[in-house]
């Protein structure tokens, strides 16, 4: 007689073997270099815009091109994650910023650095949707969030060790040199993950071929420790969510959705006008260009130091509250750097705070999504929640220099209070406890 087995079940039965942990190794070095790419062209700004003789403001368009290919990246690879499957999407995501970065090493004028930027955006903006959901499938519900923000951080690490290279080899190795290095490192870890890189259980379940119940028993015997009796069936419960972003507007969530769609706008405005410029204004201020990239190091290193302690409190504390302090102690922030001119301690200090004060709103806002909506509509809520925030980030990428060719380092600084401030007017309309709205039947097949 055949037995019948949950997938999740099965996972959340089990202790965690040596197989999920090398998954959730893999997923998270993807990560690292995901980040470490992410911010290439951030770290060699300054050196680009020296050795092709530019204004600050005409790197905008460079910033701005890989930001874009981030959004249709995320966007694209993630369904096809859910068609083709997660290993696949993941590889080919890799190989394609691999060979984008390195491709950029060679680039010859700005316009193929351009090109370049926005093609390495495909695959840095789709490896991590779809390396997020591989390691939550392989995870234990218990773990989940854990494991998905210990993932997460991967992005930050990945900024810090770039900045840190930056900083020591850049005047060695020249801006050409860190490409060389983003470029070639992933398509090592190509090869790694085209031997060890399993596909989802989830979707091999789901996409039941002949072929892959031989996979997903030998899968599930490594995870559970026991082979399965012979012609067992597998599982995954699916939600039959049948919602819209109208289902957003109603129910009393209007002012919620509006309060919620705003904080992300401008937060990512804000975040990534900061997080993209602050090499290039560093060095505008009289820094050395090679110890630019020091100030992205700062701000990534308190982001992630700061992530695990606001994600263990934030079950415990009032988030309205929690946001409304990180946005004024930003505000403050942006204030205070610029007012630092060039005292370099004071400003490195300030730099870092920002982690916390403009970057640390992303952990919270994450969580206040899930609390503030039922849940049927969370997938739906964070879904456009942060694709209004990928907005954000385009705007807050090419307004930058803008801002810093008009108003210098001080005047570049104090733009970043304006978002924050409309973003604390968003976070003021937020219902306090908004009106529930019937959740969906669940539907195991």
């Amino acid at each position: 007689m055949s037995s019948h087995y949950s997938i999740p079940e099965l996972i959340d039965g089990a202790r965690l073997s040596a197989f999920q942990w090398r998954i959730f190794a893999l997923c998270f070095l993807v990560a690292i270099l995901d980040g470490f790419d992410t911010q290439a062209i951030a770290f060699t700004g300054p050196s680009i815009i020296q050795a092709f003789g530019l204004g600050p403001g005409a790197l905008a368009p460079i910033l701005t091109a890989g930001i874009v290919g981030m959004v249709l990246g995320a966007m694209s690879l993630g369904l096809l994650g859910d068609k083709l499957g997660r290993r696949p999407t993941i590889i080919g995501a890799v190989a394609l910023f691999g060979c984008a970065t390195l491709a950029t090493a060679f680039a010859q004028t700005t316009e193929q650095i351009l090109v370049l930027r926005f093609i390495a955006g495909l695959g840095m903006g789709g490896a991590t949707p779809v390396v997020l959901s591989l390691a939550a499938e392989y995870g234990p519900a218990k773990n989940r969030g854990t494991i998905m923000t210990t993932v997460l951080l991967g992005l930050p690490a990945g900024a810090i060790l770039g900045g840190l290279l930056a900083a020591k080899m850049l005047p060695v190795i020249g801006w050409q040199g860190i490409f060389l290095v983003g470029g070639i490192t992933p398509l090592v870890l190509l090869a790694v993950l085209m031997i060890w890189l399993p596909e989802s259980l989830h979707f091999l379940t789901r996409h039941r071929l002949g072929t892959q119940r031989a996979r997903i028993e030998r899968i599930v015997a490594i995870i559970s420790g026991r082979q399965t009796p012979t012609g067992s069936t597998f599982s995954v419960p699916e939600v039959e969510v049948k919602t819209s972003v109208s289902s957003l507007f109603t129910g009393g969530l209007a002012r919620t959705t509006c309060g919620i769609w705003t904080i992300y706008l401008f937060n990512w405005v804000a975040w990534f006008m900061f997080l993209s410029w602050l090499p290039t204004v560093l060095k505008a201020t009289g820094l050395p260009a090679d110890q630019a990239p020091m100030g992205t190091v700062a701000v990534n290193t308190v982001f992630v130091v700061c992530a695990i302690p606001l994600a263990i409190i934030l079950p415990k504390i009032n988030a309205r509250l929690l946001l409304l302090a990180l946005f004024l102690f930003g505000i403050a922030i942006s204030w205070g750097l610029a007012n630092s001119g060039t005292h370099w301690s004071l400003v490195f200090i300030l730099a870092g705070a920002a982690g916390l004060g403009i970057g640390g709103q992303q952990i919270v806002l994450n969580y206040m999504v899930a609390q503030a909506y039922p849940t049927a509509l969370r997938a739906t809520a964070t879904g456009w929640a942060i694709a209004l925030g990928r907005v954000g980030a385009i705007i807050g990428s090419a307004s930058g220099g803008w801002f810093l060719e008009h108003g210098g380092p001080s005047g570049y600084y104090s733009a970043l209070i304006v978002p924050l401030v409309i973003a604390t007017a968003g976070l003021l309309i937020i219902r306090s406890q908004p009106q529930a709205v019937p959740a969906q039947s669940q539907v195991s097949h």
